[in-house]
């Protein structure tokens, strides 16, 4: 009797091993379940992004420039969906490429506008936009010296993590400011100056 009952605990705890043994196969296979061929896992996508870089103007504004003007730049964009967004843009251009300006020009900036982009090809992506806004020439005498002002233009990132890129890009914005500063500021003319940007972007 005893070695009967010895026997039935055997077959009983070997029959409780196998249905546990049962129950954590299906959790283990799919613990082990590769990615289907072809596919890959879902991209975390991020809803703004902020850039910082070094930005130029040409200064068609004021009379006799030669040279254009650089100094640092800051945009947000804030992302609605995969393909539109809304930018701010700042900048604070105060040094002159080469000596020879008349006066000591300087520029800010500070616009507005939509922004659409897209992925071109492989880490490359490429945008658009329009920007309106106002900008601020100091340093020389036109009056006034505070002018609406925006253009169109675009650029392209290059994606080094999920997080950075770099950026390089290029607009045309158009102002209108005082050609004769004895006017008072009763005739304006206006004029396009090439813009463009270089730097980071950090996506968050």
């Amino acid at each position: 009797m005893f070695e009967e009952s010895h026997t039935l605990k055997r077959k009983l705890l070997l029959t409780i091993l196998a249905a546990v043994a049962a129950a954590l196969m299906p959790l283990a296979a799919a613990g082990q379940t590769a990615p289907a061929e072809g596919t890959t896992p879902a991209e975390r996508t991020y809803n703004w992004h902020a850039f910082a870089g070094v930005g130029y103007t040409s200064l068609n504004q004021v009379n006799s420039s030669r040279y254009g003007l650089i100094g640092p730049e800051l945009s947000v964009t804030r992302d609605f969906g995969k393909y539109f967004g809304i930018t701010a843009q700042g900048a604070d251009l105060m040094h002159s490429v080469a000596s020879g300006n008349p006066g000591s020009p300087q520029v800010q900036m500070v616009l507005f506008g939509p922004e659409v982009h897209a992925q071109v090809y492989g880490q490359f992506s490429g945008f658009v936009h329009g920007l309106i806004g106002g900008e601020h020439t100091a340093g020389e005498s036109a009056i006034p010296n505070i002018s609406f002002a925006g253009g169109l233009g675009g650029g392209v990132d290059y994606r080094l993590t999920p997080r950075w890129s770099v950026r390089a890009s290029g607009d045309i914005i158009y102002s209108a400011f005082v050609q004769d500063p004895d006017h008072q500021g009763y005739s304006p003319h206006r004029r396009g100056n090439a813009h463009a940007t270089f730097g980071v972007v950090y996506h968050f």
